[in-house]
């Protein structure tokens, strides 16, 4: 597999800042397709209001949303407007030194077999549930793999990533609005140390809402 430094989304990842958020980068948000509340359509619509450069639309286990919102930024190019460069995404369960976490697949090819297991909807069970297995589909894929939102688990953040940097993810969420205010804004003093605990093991950073309301621009 080539390196995450290949991957062309790595180059927009390498961009990323605590400014980059609602309004210029969002690789982490909900459509009905999952637990969300917004129809694609009107997230593609919202997208496209807030100005944003690139987008990721991550249903847990499910990419029939982000379809939906390709076609609907397809449409409005078409009729002339700006529209943020979609990259595909899913977010996925896994377990990461015994703990339920999720992890960010981003950038993959939706077609290659090895994530069928993880686009039906539900998370799964047995084996393919172990990080390890995650990590390989979605490197398997052609995707970026980043660990979502690493301080909302029952493990301290800095254990989870430094197991997550051992098993090859390729970064983690770093600007999150832990606090989940009706506009996004990153949690200072803690996004900021994971922002420090990536930089030292060269990984990606990653933000995002996380929306599953009715607002892209916030929770």
């Amino acid at each position: 597999m080539a390196p995450a430094s290949d991957h062309p989304l790595a180059a927009v990842l390498a961009t990323v800042t605590p400014e980059c958020c609602p309004s210029r980068l969002n690789f982490h948000c909900h459509t009905v397709c999952s637990d969300g509340s917004l129809q694609p359509e009107a997230l593609a619509e919202q997208a496209i209001a807030l100005g944003l450069e690139h987008l990721a639309v991550t249903d847990h286990h499910a990419i029939a949303g982000s379809e939906r919102v390709a076609s609907a930024l397809s449409a409005a190019q078409l009729r002339g407007l700006a529209v943020p460069m979609l990259w595909r995404g899913v977010e996925i369960s896994c377990l990461l030194e015994g703990c339920l976490v999720h992890v960010l697949a981003l950038g993959f090819r939706e077609e290659h077999p090895s994530l069928l297991p993880y686009l039906q909807g539900s998370s799964v069970a047995g084996e393919a549930l172990r990080a390890e297995a995650v990590i390989e589909a979605i490197r398997q894929a052609g995707g970026l793999a980043l660990l979502a939102h690493p301080a909302r688990y029952r493990l301290p953040f800095p254990r989870l990533i430094a197991a997550a940097a051992k098993l090859g993810f390729d970064g983690a969420e770093t600007w999150y609005d832990y606090a989940m205010q009706p506009r996004w804004q990153p949690t200072p003093l803690v996004c900021e140390a994971i922002a420090r605990d990536l930089t030292r093991r060269g990984l990606l950073q990653s933000c995002g809402t996380d929306t599953h309301g009715l607002a892209l621009h916030g929770r």
